[in-house]
């Protein structure tokens, strides 16, 4: 029996499969006017596509709960009735391929108002549809403008937005949310001291840089139904000295749980644009696996898993409950049907298929 094509059980709510597409950017929404932030026919295409190719969660990309929390002007949003009602079309397209939907929902922080990554990544300024980026200090990431520093009244009340977007999720017909505090992006730039110089009740030791991030899951907890499964999203290091590390993950998780967070979602980097990161197949797996040993909270990997046995590997020894992966299903939607006939499991093909491919 494959452990990877096995269902995952969070809270009421079973998973078929832990081969799950992890939440990648489209830079492909309306970058003004009334469908501004909506998803639109391609990211139906493209979720719905990954669903009928065999991935168990299907996770929708960086989705901001406020404007100045895009990435980019071409990001997803969830924080109009437009938004909601669009994303209901896609959840519907989801779940009638056997899958599960969540979304992942994110402020980018001093990383935001960018121009498209195929084109550039120069920040795209007010005259030109941009904003004024937001961070808990102003500072710089590389060589983008200063954000300006949240006050206390500020960052309370994007506490509230994550929670209204998390409303709107499940309105929306999700059934699992993500919170997004990694890759530098606002939460993680307020749990790295690299990003978070205040002096306040939200800066200093790691208790106060944590406390933010806190308040957003409690606040999305609160608004989530009891029987289904909250996320998070945590870059495990910056790979900079000085920075967030392993250990400061550890005690994060603990937190978490406690929190009502039911598995983390383990990735690494995105703080320090001059971070040194070496890769490998796996290479953040470790990262997964210590948070998973020593607080007990189920996690993800991802990173570089690319091939069926290495994803078998990671949940066979314990490693972690699940992985994400992102260019590789990219590159072809129906891996989890060809990783399920290589690892001895049964492929579960759209019925339209199955009949024609199911012998091969």
């Amino acid at each position: 029996m494959s452990v990877l094509f096995t269902p995952l059980k969070l809270r009421s709510l079973q998973i078929p499969n832990r081969v799950w597409l992890s939440p990648m950017c489209m830079y492909s929404a309306a970058d003004r006017g009334p469908d501004t932030g909506t998803p639109n026919d391609f990211h139906l295409s493209h979720l719905a596509s990954r669903a009928a190719g065999g991935a168990g969660l299907i996770m929708v990309e960086s989705t901001a709960v406020r404007p100045d929390g895009r990435i980019s002007p071409w990001d997803l949003g969830l924080w109009n009735d437009r938004q909601q009602e669009a994303f209901t079309r896609v959840t519907r397209a989801i779940t009638g391929h056997g899958a599960v939907p969540g979304i992942q929902l994110a402020h980018a922080g001093r990383k935001g108002s960018l121009d498209l990554p195929w084109r550039s990544q120069r920040y795209v300024t007010e005259a030109e549809g941009g904003w004024r980026t937001v961070a808990p200090s102003a500072v710089p990431f590389g060589p983008l403008p200063a954000p300006h520093a949240l006050t206390v009244a500020e960052i309370g009340r994007l506490v509230d937005d994550f929670a209204a977007a998390a409303r709107r999720a499940r309105a929306a017909g999700f059934q699992v949310v993500e919170v997004h505090g990694a890759h530098g992006y606002l939460i993680n730039s307020f749990l790295s001291p690299l990003g978070n110089h205040r002096t306040d009740a939200y800066g200093g030791d790691a208790a106060r840089r944590s406390r933010f991030a806190l308040e957003v899951v409690a606040a999305v907890r609160a608004e989530w139904p009891a029987d289904l499964p909250v996320l998070f999203r945590t870059s495990a290091t910056d790979w900079a000295p000085g920075g967030w590390d392993a250990e400061d993950t550890v005690r994060l998780a603990a937190e978490l749980r406690r929190h009502g967070v039911d598995l983390l979602d383990v990735s690494t980097g995105g703080m320090a644009p001059d971070a040194g990161i070496t890769t490998a197949p796996g290479y953040q797996v470790p990262f997964a696996a210590q948070a998973r040993a020593a607080t007990g909270i189920p996690t993800a990997a991802v990173g570089l898993i690319t091939e069926p046995a290495q994803a078998e590997r990671i949940l066979a020894a314990g490693h972690a409950d699940a992985v994400f992966l992102g260019r590789e299903l990219l590159r072809n939607p129906y891996w989890p049907h060809h990783a399920a006939l290589t690892l001895g499991a049964e492929p579960r093909w759209p019925d339209q298929y199955c009949y024609t491919v199911r012998d091969r």
